[in-house]
């Protein structure tokens, strides 16, 4: 096992970790709040000890790659580092008296999920609010992903590492280099973050809550500094502007790639040629209308209203972003079916958002269709293809033990949660979805947050989420004795 090179990647994380917090750090010493000298005991705390490993440890010459056990290992450790040392500005700031709080509400945001354990923050330190929202973005992409782009010669053999924490069934290169590829989704990531910027500036939000909201929306995680979320901004033109951009961060990234480098007459099919994302699109479109018709009732008959909520809520849960204007805990039942459908499925591959993924479910649904159809051809030999092209029988075989882990998990971890004995049972499976589909807003007690929880469950919550942004198994291969073995 290459232990040398994973110990300077663990170390590389952390020091790109505390490299993000210098924004935070910079708006508290701007505005004033107190909260600047946490935030800069725990950039150094954690830069120093990152730098060290860096620099101090060797892997040597013949030990500049990573196997595909190891690049799992890592990404699961660096995760789990990563979450710990995002929890020290919340915790030593005081605002969270409980460590198991500080880290859960780290791990919600590393991992986009937006749950948490806060019932009152709008009174809480700006630079602190901004670093809750920074790890939205940071994690959104990936840090490993983050730490390629900066360090592209970081070792020969990357694709494992990106292939771990990446979302979806496959890694699709867009050059032939690993670390080029993660410059290239760096630095489109960072331009649609700076578009969604400016698009809210000019809707009249002031540059605070602009560029909070917009690494939020970024990350696809849905971290807001007021209390009723993007509602709280009461600011119809900046919804619109979030809703777009929840259902922008949803799309893979590597169309808009094709679509920056194809021709002038390509650029608009560049994205309809995908068959991901004409189903991302069909799905979103029609659960949307399916949506304002089933909450007519609810306001009043009023069409254009009906849609502006259903719009913004469905693709914040499709995207998993879990902003919210409404609490969709008041929706008619076939309404609130809906939206734990929408958290199931999620949305494409190679973007920020969380759930199973529209590229599982399509080829589920095509591996199902053969089989009944196989019945009745028993000998014909029947190919599932995505985009014209032949699916390799492993990808769906993987596919479908993914599908099997996820709900195993989303079942167990609601039992487990309703241990403690403190919520109603649909609340607790609501909670499981939510963390393992990385949404955020569940059902019932645990509708707005995760307080009620004791420490069992909030740990068992930070596993869960972990488990769903890293597509389950980096985080359950730490838990093999396999994987330890020096091989």
């Amino acid at each position: 096992m290459n232990r040398k090179l994973m110990i300077r990647l663990l170390g590389a994380m952390l020091a790109i970790v505390a490299l993000a917090m210098i924004p935070s750090l910079l708006l508290a010493l701007y505005f004033g709040d107190g909260d600047a000298a946490v935030l800069a005991e725990c950039c150094g705390g954690l830069l120093i000890p990152g730098a060290l490993l860096w620099f101090l440890v060797r892997p040597g010459s013949g030990a500049a790659h990573l196997r595909l056990r190891e690049g799992f290992l890592v990404v699961g450790l660096g995760w789990l580092v990563l979450s710990v040392g995002g929890a020290l500005p919340f915790f030593f700031s005081g605002l969270y008296p409980r460590f198991e709080d500080a880290l859960f509400e780290s791990v919600s945001g590393f991992t986009t999920t937006g749950a948490t354990v806060l019932t009152n923050f709008e009174h809480f330190p700006r630079g602190i609010m901004f670093w809750r929202a920074t790890t939205h973005w940071v994690g959104g992409m990936g840090v490993l992903m983050l730490t390629l782009a900066l360090l592209p010669k970081l070792t020969g053999r990357t694709s494992h590492l990106v292939r771990a924490e990446s979302p979806g069934p496959s890694l699709s290169k867009l050059v032939p280099h690993t670390g080029t590829t993660a410059k290239i989704l760096y630095r489109i990531y960072i331009l649609l973050t700076l578009m969604e910027f400016l698009a809210l500036l000019l809707s009249g939000l002031n540059a605070y809550d602009a560029a909070l909201h917009s690494l939020s929306t970024a990350g696809t995680g849905g971290f807001s500094n007021y209390l009723d979320s993007v509602g709280g901004l009461h600011n119809p033109a900046a919804e619109a502007v979030i809703t777009a951009f929840m259902f922008f961060f949803g799309v893979n990234f590597a169309l808009y790639y094709r679509f920056l480098i194809s021709g002038p007459k390509d650029k608009l099919f560049s994205f309809f040629r995908d068959e991901e994302f004409r189903w991302y699109l069909s799905l979103v479109a029609v659960m949307i209308l399916t949506l304002t018709v089933l909450n007519l009732p609810f306001y009043e008959n009023s069409f254009l209203r009906s849609f502006r909520y259903s719009a913004f809520m469905l693709c914040s849960i499709t995207s998993t972003t879990g902003f919210c204007t409404v609490n969709f805990n008041l929706w008619p039942v076939a309404s609130q079916t809906l939206v734990v459908v929408a958290m199931l499925i999620g949305a494409c591959a190679g973007s920020t958002a969380g759930g199973m993924k529209v590229i599982r479910v399509l080829l589920a649904y095509k591996t199902a269709r053969r089989a009944v159809r196989s019945t009745d051809q028993p000998k014909k030999v029947q190919v599932v293809r995505l985009d014209g092209k032949a699916v390799e029988e492993s990808m769906l075989t993987q596919i479908s033990v993914f599908i099997t882990i996820y709900f195993t998990l989303v079942v167990l971890g609601g039992f487990l949660l309703s241990l403690e004995g403190k919520f109603a049972a649909m609340d607790n499976f609501s909670a499981a979805l939510t963390c393992v589909s990385n949404v955020g807003p569940a059902f019932g007690a645990v509708a707005s947050d995760f307080t009620g929880y004791g420490v069992f469950g909030k740990l068992l919550c930070c596993f869960l989420m972990l488990a769903g942004r890293l597509e389950l198994f980096p985080i359950l291969l730490l838990f093999t004795r396999s994987a330890w073995k020096s091989r």
